[in-house]
């Protein structure tokens, strides 16, 4: 083979026991990385986001270079939907069910919860975010946000849910049917936890109208009277909603209405 060549063997054993380069070793740990964040978007993003992604991350990658890495490794985003066509339907994991079915009153706190995620404008681009909701006092009782819509940032929110939750009995946590809440992480996390995952139907929004509820509400309040430069001006903000605005004032209600039953009895 190096007389086909014209390589020398010495040249040939010189090179198979060169150590690998550092550049090499860079591309291996930022191919980690990539499919990393492609897993927790649920396979969605292709490179100009992923680049972003990374960007946001303080990674330096050009995003030629994140688009040869992912075109070589078989790495590819969804591709954007044609008109008239309905996008990928996710499927809920094996018995899990809808166990709210629209019903969104609840007699008791922390007896059930309902979790979404919406997104926030910037300069910078977007800000996501995570919440979780009781259905009994309207208290946002966990919230995580992210320049991604990952799972991780899901299962922060419900445990700072978790860690506030008054005792250990089931609680039924409702969600849609996103890949950060079918995910095996997430899911385990609800099991280990005394958390029932209870999950919409494809396309019914309605099976989620609490949470959505609470984020038109922000919006209107707040989100669309602002213009954030920067992601941590709006986490600042939406911080400041969220624990000095809309929890105390729900906490306001919930008090009115035990003094209202105190009275009655």
């Amino acid at each position: 083979m190096c007389r086909c060549l014209k390589v020398s063997a010495s040249g040939y054993y010189a090179w198979a026991s060169r150590p690998q380069s550092s550049r090499a070793t860079a591309n291996e740990s930022l191919l980690q990385r990539i499919r990393e964040i492609h897993d927790d978007s649920g396979g969605m993003l292709g490179s100009p986001r992923m680049h972003e992604d990374l960007a946001a991350e303080g990674v330096a990658a050009s995003l030629n270079r994140v688009a040869r890495l992912m075109a070589k490794h078989g790495i590819q985003g969804w591709p954007r939907r044609k008109r008239g066509r309905l996008g990928r339907a996710s499927n809920r994991p094996q018995g899990i069910q809808n166990h709210l079915e629209r019903d969104f009153s609840a007699l008791e706190p922390d007896t059930k919860w309902v979790t979404d995620i919406t997104e926030i404008s910037t300069q910078e681009g977007k800000l996501f975010l995570c919440v979780v909701l009781d259905l009994f006092s309207k208290l946002i009782v966990g919230w995580s946000m992210h320049h991604r819509q990952d799972r991780q940032m899901v299962i922060r929110a419900v445990q700072m849910a978790v860690w506030q939750r008054q005792g250990k009995t089931p609680v039924i946590l409702h969600s849609d049917r996103g890949s950060q809440f079918t995910s095996g992480d997430y899911q385990r996390y609800l099991g280990s936890n005394d958390l029932v995952s209870s999950m919409s139907a494809v396309g019914h929004c309605g099976d989620n109208a609490a949470c959505e509820g609470f984020f038109g509400m922000l919006k209107r309040e707040r989100v669309h009277h602002r213009r954030y430069r920067t992601q941590d001006e709006a986490r600042a903000d939406l911080f400041e909603y969220i624990e000095l605005f809309h929890n105390p004032r729900m906490r306001r209600r919930v008090a009115a209405q035990d003094r209202k039953l105190t009275a009655v009895l």
